[in-house]
C-alpha cells in the first residue's frame, strides 16, 4: 500500500526549515481550514497538474505552502495573498528561486483569490491547485473557474473532492517535513 508521500515527489525546495519558518508568525489554527491540511492538498494538487501542465515544480510547491500563510482569518481577507507573496520575498533566504520564478511565485500569491486566470502555466496551474481543494468549506470546485484543461476534467475535480475528504494530511505532513509543530533546536 502506498504513503501519502508516494502520491508525489515534493521538491527539496519546500522544506521543513522553511516550513517551521513560515509557522513561525502564521496567525490561524494550523489545522484549520487554511493550514496545514490545505498547504498539502494544495501542494498534491499542484504537482499532480504539472506532470500535464509542465509548470514550474518549485513554484508550485512553494505557492501551496505561502499562499494562505498570512491569513488573518478564516473568512475574508483580501490582503492575505500580498501578505503572503510578500513573506516569500523575505524568507528567499531560506530557498534557491531565481527572480523570474520568484515573480511568478508572488504573482500566484496575489492573485489566486481575485484573479479569475493568468497567462503564465505556472500561475494557472498555482491558481488550480488551490481551487481544487475548495470541498474543505463545502463547495465543489466550479470548472468554468478552473484555468488548465487539466483541472477542469470532472474525474480529476471528483478526484480532488475525494482529497479533500479523505487525503491523510497529518501523515503527509509528518512524512515530509516532520514535527513542524515543535520548535527545532
Amino acid at each position: 500500500m502506498s504513503t501519502p508521500v508516494d502520491i508525489v515527489q515534493v521538491p527539496d525546495i519546500a522544506s521543513a526549515r522553511l516550513v517551521r519558518r513560515i509557522l513561525d508568525g502564521y496567525a490561524l489554527e494550523p489545522w484549520g481550514f487554511h493550514g496545514l491540511g490545505h498547504w498539502a492538498r494544495v501542494l498534491v494538487n499542484g504537482l499532480l497538474l504539472a506532470t500535464e501542465t509542465a509548470a514550474d515544480r518549485e513554484v508550485v510547491a512553494l505557492f501551496a505552502l505561502f499562499h494562505d500563510s498570512r491569513r488573518l482569518n478564516d473568512s475574508r481577507d483580501p490582503d492575505h495573498g500580498p501578505r503572503g507573496a510578500q513573506l516569500a520575498g523575505e524568507l528567499r533566504p531560506y530557498f534557491t528561486l531565481n527572480d523570474r520564478k520568484l515573480a511568478l511565485l508572488q504573482e500566484a500569491c496575489i492573485g489566486h483569490t481575485a484573479q479569475a486566470d493568468a497567462l503564465d502555466i505556472t500561475v494557472r496551474t498555482c491558481f488550480d491547485a488551490d481551487r481544487l481543494d475548495l470541498a474543505r468549506v463545502w463547495k465543489r470546485p466550479d470548472p468554468a473557474l478552473l484555468c488548465t484543461d487539466m483541472a477542469r476534467r470532472p474525474e480529476v475535480i471528483e478526484a480532488a473532492v475525494v482529497r479533500t475528504h479523505n487525503f491523510p494530511a497529518a501523515a503527509f505532513v509528518q512524512q515530509t517535513w516532520g514535527d513542524v509543530l515543535t520548535p527545532s533546536a
